[in-house]
């Protein structure tokens, strides 16, 4: 094994030391008094009476105020040196804290400095007792807090540039929004009809969309869907959408025509840009004496839902249909149905059955026919409303766009 040599051992030459072992240099710099520490502190130090008289006060404090010691010891008070404001909060909150207290700790004043400057500071102060435990001076150390202000109002400075910011967006995207929907929907007659949506953010433009809209010969056209993504792409794509339904509407008003028709514009316009495609249901409504006839076709979106008079619920299947604008060849499926006196139809994008309840379950489209059979005979507005309330209590756990279309008839006086 080898040994360590001596000046391992001994500790070397390299730093020559004294008696103690430190070097004689740094030792010099520890021999400081008690009085050179206390006047030249990295912080402002300062005594007063219980008045406020100024009895002390360190060179750092003067230098940092730009008085002379004379000017002040004997002659001011610790409130002189404050700023108005400071005044008040030291006589309403500063003082009655140390008289209840004996202490307060960093609270933020200002000073006022001889060049008419203010010095931004943090105050801790200390109350000492005497042996009889009467209250005799008041300590106080001061730090500068000119840099920590700076940094706050850079932080300030840049939030508020942060808010402007996000409300500039959020105005963009709620203006871009409103040309995604229709503004209100128009009066069909012998038929009630309702509409919400509801943006999962204020920040980005959502891919949900609907609309109702006439047809030759006494008809009306409606269509709900859901494009993919978010943002400026989906708008783009979701107002493509909204105005090829219509278009082909009047050119083929029959729903499989018009999706069909949809599908060959999305998937030729957006070839090589990505994925662009949609989920949608369209369908074409035909008011009646005592009701309406309905032909519906769907490409890969959630089935709509027909609440009978008598209360129960069932969905308009439409099997095998496939999401619009993903394949030149998609399929869709369409169905016919009767609305009677009382009857309701529900449209919705998956952002309802979607949302998460109860430690992010799902709320599901079973929990959602239990909640719409409860309404029986109802009205489209009173049923939006409802799903409206719905979708308000379940607060943060809607992390999707919701759009919803109810259409229904009115009771007659026998139903």
């Amino acid at each position: 094994m080898m040994c360590r040599n001596a000046d391992q051992v001994d500790g070397g030459d390299d730093h020559p030391s004294g008696e103690d072992g430190a070097d004689p240099a740094f030792s010099a710099l520890l021999e400081d008094s008690a009085e050179d520490l206390y006047e030249h502190a990295p912080c402002g130090y300062l005594s007063t009476l219980m008045d406020g008289t100024i009895a002390k006060i360190n060179t750092t404090l003067l230098g940092w105020l730009g008085f002379e010691r004379a000017e002040l010891v004997g002659r001011r008070r610790f409130s002189d040196l404050l700023t108005v404001g400071g005044r008040i909060y030291h006589e309403t909150h500063l003082a009655p804290m140390l008289a209840m207290h004996g202490r307060v700790d960093g609270l933020a004043l200002e000073l006022r400095c001889t060049d008419g400057t203010r010095l931004p500071v943090l105050v801790t102060s200390v109350v000492k007792a005497g042996s009889d435990g009467t209250a005799q001076l008041i300590r106080t150390t001061i730090f500068d807090a000119r840099e920590r202000r700076a940094y706050e109002q850079e932080l300030l400075r840049a939030r508020r540039a942060a808010d402007y910011e996000r409300d500039r967006v959020q105005k963009l995207a709620a203006t871009l929004q409103q040309t995604l929907l229709p503004p209100a929907l128009p009066a069909v007659p012998g038929v009630e009809v309702a509409a919400y949506y509801h943006p999962a953010s204020a920040d980005e433009v959502g891919g949900d969309f609907y609309d109702l809209f006439p047809l030759a010969g006494g008809s009306w056209g409606f269509f709900l869907g859901d494009v993919s993504g978010k943002g400026a792409p989906a708008a783009a794509v979701t107002s493509l959408t909204r105005y090829t339904l219509r278009a082909a509407a009047v050119y083929d008003p029959d729903p499989l025509s018009v999706l069909g028709n949809l599908n060959t514009v999305l998937h030729q316009g957006h070839r090589g840009t990505g994925p662009r495609f949609c989920t949608v249901i369209y369908g074409a409504l035909q008011p009646e004496s005592c009701g309406a006839a309905l032909t519906v076709a769907a490409g890969g979106h959630p089935p709509a839902l027909l609440i009978r008079a008598d209360g129960t619920v069932a969905a308009i299947d439409t099997p095998g249909g496939m999401l619009v604008g993903a394949l030149a060849d998609a399929v869709f499926t369409g169905a016919q149905v009767r609305l009677d006196p009382g009857d309701t139809l529900l449209l919705y994008t998956d952002g309802l059955t979607e949302a998460r309840i109860h430690d992010r379950e799902r709320f599901g489209e079973d929990r959602l026919r239990e909640f719409l059979g409860t309404f029986g005979a109802s009205t489209a507005p009173a049923l939006i409303a409802a799903v409206t309330e719905l979708l308000t209590g379940f607060g943060d756990g809607v992390d999707d766009d919701v759009a919803l279309l109810a259409l229904s008839i009115p009771c007659t006086p026998d139903r």
